[in-house]
């Protein structure tokens, strides 16, 4: 089983999670959200809940309830935390137990689990004092697995795409990296970073045995309304203005129409992970 690397890169000035504004705007369209978003592979799911020690699932920045709904179906009972109360009013239509607060003010009032799980979220959450919380919540042997999606749109798609960003968000970091002509890395190459940074959180707070990294490779098919549905659900345009949204979707829509008017595209899901100590 492969381990995450120790050497890291310098950390930046602010990390994600403090970008809380960010990291709240994904609920101003649940519904779009729980519809375009991807959900996980099965074998990632099954696999977290095969060597966790029982049912019990703690589902970390859980949104619209798409990774918990997999966990339930897989046999698991799951509670969701999330600091959006849209997306945990969306869970709990779908059926899911949800409680609105950030992790790390979480209570959870005495209550132990034996998997403490985030999908797309880990990033949101302080990267030592959620690690903390989480060893305080799981019982012994219980596993913690942070995980999410790396993923490149076809080069035509990608090309229009910061073209277009360019225009209608100059002053933002990526259209500013984009316009200086520095190197962008790939989307795999940022979350093997992001991923090697949680598992350094991991050990930084103690209480785990080592994390390793798992990694899962599969392929889905987009037609061009698909993704013009799944794109204002990313970061990126998740507060861009409603006019300015409308000019990125409708040449991105142009550069898939040239490239047939769809695409499949790979996915890497990344899953940082490690087990309680005290087994």
């Amino acid at each position: 089983m492969p381990t995450l690397s120790r050497d890291q890169p310098r950390p930046p000035e602010r990390e994600p999670h403090q970008y809380r504004q960010m990291a709240e705007s994904f609920g101003m369209d649940p519904e779009r959200y729980d519809r375009a978003r991807p959900s996980y592979p099965d074998a990632l799911v099954e696999r977290i809940a095969a060597t966790s020690p029982g049912p019990d699932v703690l589902d970390v920045g859980c949104g619209t309830g798409i990774a918990a709904r997999q966990f339930q179906a897989a046999g698991c009972t799951v509670l969701g935390v999330d600091p959006d109360a849209r997306m945990v009013e969306f869970a709990r239509r779908t059926g899911i137990r949800a409680e609105v607060a950030t992790f790390e003010t979480w209570d959870p009032a005495g209550r132990e689990f034996d998997a403490v799980v985030a999908g797309q979220a880990w990033h949101w959450v302080d990267p030592v004092g959620g690690v903390t919380k989480a060893a305080r919540v799981l019982r012994p042997g219980g596993r913690l697995a942070v995980f999410g999606h790396a993923f490149d749109a076809p080069p035509e798609v990608n090309e229009a795409f910061s073209a277009v960003f360019r225009r209608v968000a100059p002053e933002s970091p990526l259209a500013q990296q984009h316009a200086a002509g520095q190197p962008v890395p790939t989307a795999l190459e940022i979350y093997q970073t992001m991923f090697a940074k949680a598992a350094e959180g991991i050990r930084q707070a103690g209480g785990f045995d080592e994390p390793e990294l798992w990694r899962f490779d599969w392929e889905q098919t987009y037609t061009r309304d698909e993704w013009l549905d799944h794109l204002p659900t990313t970061g990126t345009l998740t507060r861009l203005a409603p006019q300015a949204l409308a000019e990125v979707l409708e040449c991105v829509g142009a550069a898939i129409d040239r490239i047939g008017g769809g695409f499949t595209l790979p996915y890497t899901t990344l899953a940082a992970t490690a087990v309680r100590a005290g087994a």
